[in-house]
């Protein structure tokens, strides 16, 4: 079962580490963190609106974020070196209404909380993680703005699309990840591994009989799908088994049906994913504290980021500190 765990060892570089502070915005259950500190870094500020989330991130961490970003004064934010945001991306995905910064529930706006941040502390480093469609929103705009705004600020923008499944992670998860050096810099995101990691490295062996679907839902999943085959699309449920190479992307929706990754059993229903499996779906370590219940964990992870690719470029981030001056000197 750990081959998946270990497999990040396949790509991980002989990185000079270089001590620095960061802070993790919009920081969900920690993902991004794990992924910094595994180079080196320290949190000095993290900040999280969602209660339940806060309870997994500090249990996990020692520390309750911060909450609504938008009441926190960027004065009493400490330096940092790096600022991390994984910022909301319902407003740009593709499942959702695609309504970017007109969001009415204000949700895209938070990335101008970002820059009120950016501007004041004027961070060496930038990272920001978001949804793939964030590129082609309207019509390749939103993301215009943003890469924009960053550079009126001074910065050299890197972005680009990964899929968790390149990075030892059964999963087919694409994000854009957005890096920023105030410094003009040589950068290149991380290459994918060009190996496979099975789905059944993550599967536990003995499973709960409550995570196998009912009849009435295993029925009602079959006839959508047939309903939407008639119709000429795609939609309907998905089924695994130990030999997949990489399950759908699993959202935060999971909770409700499962719909999107359900696993094979012999002479029986298929079954969801238990909250443990669906952490290491998402790369996180097994000694990760699940302290919430299903359904809120099913919403945690599924919003949450691959680790281990948040780790695969926090390594060549750090390849770039050595191009400049020690950020942990200026930075006090």
């Amino acid at each position: 079962m750990n081959s998946s765990i270990n497999q990040l060892n396949l790509f991980k570089k002989k990185v000079n580490f270089t001590p620095f502070k960061f802070i993790d915005l919009f920081s969900g259950i920690g993902g991004v963190r794990l992924g910094m500190e595994s180079v080196g870094g320290t949190c000095v500020f993290s900040s999280e609106w969602d209660k339940y989330a806060q309870i997994t991130y500090e249990a996990n961490y020692g520390e309750k974020p911060q909450g609504d970003i938008t009441t926190i004064n960027e004065a009493d934010i400490p330096n940092f070196d790096m600022l991390c945001a994984g910022f909301p991306c319902q407003p740009f995905s593709i499942a959702g209404k695609k309504e970017g910064f007109d969001d009415k529930k204000g949700r895209g706006n938070l990335f101008f909380e970002i820059l009120r941040i950016i501007k004041y502390h004027k961070p060496p480093i930038i990272f920001l993680e978001n949804v793939k469609n964030l590129k082609t929103h309207d019509k390749g705009q939103t993301f215009h703005f943003i890469k924009s705004s960053l550079e009126s600020l001074g910065y050299h923008v890197f972005s680009k699309v990964l899929n968790a499944k390149d990075f030892g992670l059964p999963q087919n998860r694409e994000r854009i990840y957005i890096v920023c050096f105030l410094n003009k810099v040589s950068f290149s995101f991380p290459e994918p591994l060009g190996t496979i990691t099975k789905l059944g490295s993550i599967l536990e062996k003995q499973v709960d009989e409550k995570y196998t679907i009912s009849d009435r839902l295993w029925e009602g999943h079959q006839k959508r799908k047939i309903e939407h085959k008639l119709k000429g699309n795609g939609f309907g449920y998905s089924l695994f088994n130990g030999e997949s190479k990489y399950t759908s992307t699993i959202s935060a929706r999971y909770y409700k049906d499962g719909s999107e990754i359900l696993i094979e059993q012999d002479n029986k229903n298929p079954r969801k994913l238990t909250p443990r499996e669906a952490s290491r779906l998402q790369g996180f370590p097994e000694n990760f504290i699940i302290p919430v219940s299903d359904v809120q964990a099913y919403k945690q992870f599924g919003n949450s980021v691959p680790v281990y690719v948040i780790k695969a470029i926090a390594q060549e981030i750090m390849q770039v500190t050595k191009q400049i001056i020690n950020i942990s000197i200026y930075r006090t």
